[in-house]
């Protein structure tokens, strides 16, 4: 039941804040062109395990999305608050697709599949 929990608030973040980017009338070339962009974190498994799954973590995690939309809102920059929805989105996506943080013991082992 807990992992359908978090489906659902994955669920609930994107339907959230893809209502928050169509109200806004932010871009949606923009939002195509960068909703895969946190994915090449996958690329620091190209080093090793531990390293990719660090650094794919780093990349799918809400804190610096929040904070990067945070700072945009405070210091009126107005490019940086779709960027920080659409990679929210991305990470909502993810979650919504059982896709979660990664252990550094193998790609497919994460944090929703302990639940």
């Amino acid at each position: 039941m807990n992992r359908a929990y978090l489906h659902l608030e994955g669920l609930a973040v994107l339907i959230l804040c893809l209502y928050f980017y169509y109200i806004n009338e932010f871009s949606w070339l923009l939002f195509f062109v960068l909703l895969l962009v946190p994915d090449i974190s996958m690329l620091g498994y190209a080093i090793n395990q531990s390293i990719g799954a660090k650094l794919y973590n780093i990349f799918h995690t809400y804190i610096f999305p929040i904070i990067l939309f945070i700072s945009g809102v405070i210091f009126h920059w107005s490019i940086i608050i779709p960027i920080a929805i659409i990679w929210i989105i991305h990470i909502a996506i993810d979650r919504l697709c059982g896709f979660g943080l990664k252990y550094t013991t193998n790609f497919k082992d994460t944090h929703l599949q302990k639940v």
